[in-house]
This record gives C-alpha cells, structure tokens and sequence, in this order.
C-alpha cells in the first residue's frame, strides 16, 4: 500500500523543508499542487505500479482556495477511504509575529498579500482559511521555535514513529513565560516545585548542569512530581498504541523553561529510552 503524506500549513512555516526531508528519506515529492489536480495526479502515479510512487509527499498549494477549505477537506475525504494508499497529512504552523519576520528577512512577498491586503492581513486571512484543514490533519507541527535542524529531526522523528513497531515519543520542556506548545499531546505544569531561579548561586546554570540536577534532586516534591508523570504515562501510553498513535508528544513547563521542566524532561526521557526505542526530547528555550 502506498503511503501518501500530504504537506501543507502557512506559507513560511517551512513546507519546502519538510518535504526536502521527506525526499531524503525515499519519498518521492511534489511541491506547489493544486488541491483540484490531487486526484487525477494520484491516480496516474498509482495506476504506474511503480516502486518509486510506495512513498509519496505532496505539497499543496493553496493560493487557488481562497474562498474556504471546503474543497481540499472534501478531497481529503475522498482520500482517505482509499483502498490503495495511507494517507496522512502534516500540517506546519508558526506564530504569526515570526511569520512577519520571516517574510521580512527573506523580502519575498506572501502568496495572499496585495495592494489591498499587507502582509499581516495576508497572513491572517491565509490562517482563517486553513484552520478547519489544521484541525483535520493527523499531524500539526508549530515551527515557530525551531530552527532547520530541529525541524528536519522532528518531521524524521515522525516518520520512524510510523515505519518502526510502537509509538514515537517525544518529551519538550518549556517555559510558559514564552507561550505555551502549539501541538502537544500531554501538558505538565510544575511552576508548583521549588524555583532555582531564586538562588542567586544556580540562576546562571540549566536543568541540564550538576548543580541544578543537585538542587532538584534533593527537593521531594520534585521527585514526586516525577514519579507521578512517569505512572500516569505507563499507565496511558498502552492505551494510545492500542488506538494506532504513531507518535506522542509530552510537554513540561515551568516558568521561564531553563531549570525545573529540563530536569524533568530529562529524566522522563532517560527512564522511557529504557524500554522504547523512539524516545526523543527537546529543549525549547535552550
């Protein structure tokens, strides 16, 4: 059965990465697809028999949907109940004030933006149209914080999490100072635990450094706090492998996501590694 991915989100979120990457990993990609040419083009390249359309990535363009999403939805639809193809879709957002950066580094001109329409307006307006597409995708990816490196890693995280046997699973510090995660699964908040950022001799170091690590493991609180994460996860996670999850993310925030939400991001990871293969974690604000 082919494995039809299809790629989309706002413009400037990183589309054309995530699809250099998913052609290094064996699909074969192509970029800027009307919606309405979807199926007549799968169909040709399934009808082929050939090896090089098992795996399959499609970028598509939506500058000709600007009055709704009624037709990609409807196609996508029509997609899934296929007899002959998987079909996911991966959607990358980003938050609009780095889309504004983005365009205005880059100096190149957003696909909805006119005379009559700014950039801001353009990018708006383009994330009112896509976001009944966001909430129907199987995999949403807010971009906003990660650079081409940790972005290429995340999407290959994703990509062995649906080709390796159990669910990929992700652990992502963060500090709700910044915002809280676009696309999470699980949501911790441990700003209740004993803050290192008052002692004027730790502030410097981070959740990853032995004097941190030290501070925290002698809190009790902070190992209980771990140790109820971790029961509730192995209590859980069965569940959502049993359901056909491919991958899983766990987010840990405390304040400024330096000290308190590392550690534990760590040591959450540390212990699933133990018994699962595709174990990954992220820092955001390091």
């Amino acid at each position: 059965m082919t494995r039809l991915t299809i790629v989309t989100g706002l413009s400037g979120s990183g589309k054309s990465v995530a699809l250099h990457t998913l052609e290094d990993e064996g699909f074969f990609c192509i970029d800027n697809l009307p919606s309405f040419l979807l199926t007549e083009f799968i169909d040709k390249l399934l009808a082929s028999g050939s090896e090089l359309y098992s795996k399959l990535a499609i970028g598509v363009d939506m500058r000709s949907e600007r009055a709704s999403a009624d037709n990609l939805l409807k196609l996508l639809k029509e997609l899934r109940a296929r007899q002959d193809a998987e079909v996911e879709v991966l959607f990358l957002d980003t938050d609009r004030t780095r889309l504004v950066t983005r365009f205005s580094e880059t100096r190149r001109k957003h696909p909805l933006s006119s005379q009559d329409l700014p950039l801001i307006s353009a990018i708006d307006e383009e994330a009112r149209l896509l976001e009944p597409v966001k909430d129907d995708a199987e995999l949403v990816i807010d971009t906003s914080a990660l650079n081409l490196h940790e972005l290429r890693n995340l999407i290959r995280t994703y990509i062995l999490g649906k080709t390796q046997v159990g669910l990929a699973l992700t652990f992502q510090s963060f500090g709700f100072k910044h915002g809280t995660p676009a696309s999470t699964d699980f949501m911790f908040d441990v700003r209740c635990l004993p803050n290192p950022h008052w002692e004027p001799d730790l502030r410097r170091f981070t959740g990853r450094e032995k004097p941190i690590i030290k501070f925290l493991q002698e809190q009790p609180d902070v190992e209980d706090m771990f140790t109820e994460i971790r029961n509730y996860l192995q209590r859980w996670l069965p569940l959502f492998e049993a359901e056909n999850r491919a991958y899983l993310t766990v987010s840990v925030g405390c304040t400024g996501g330096r000290h308190r939400s590392v550690y534990l991001v760590d040591r959450l990871a540390d212990h699933f590694a133990q018994e699962r293969n595709n174990v990954s974690r992220r820092h955001r604000e390091l």
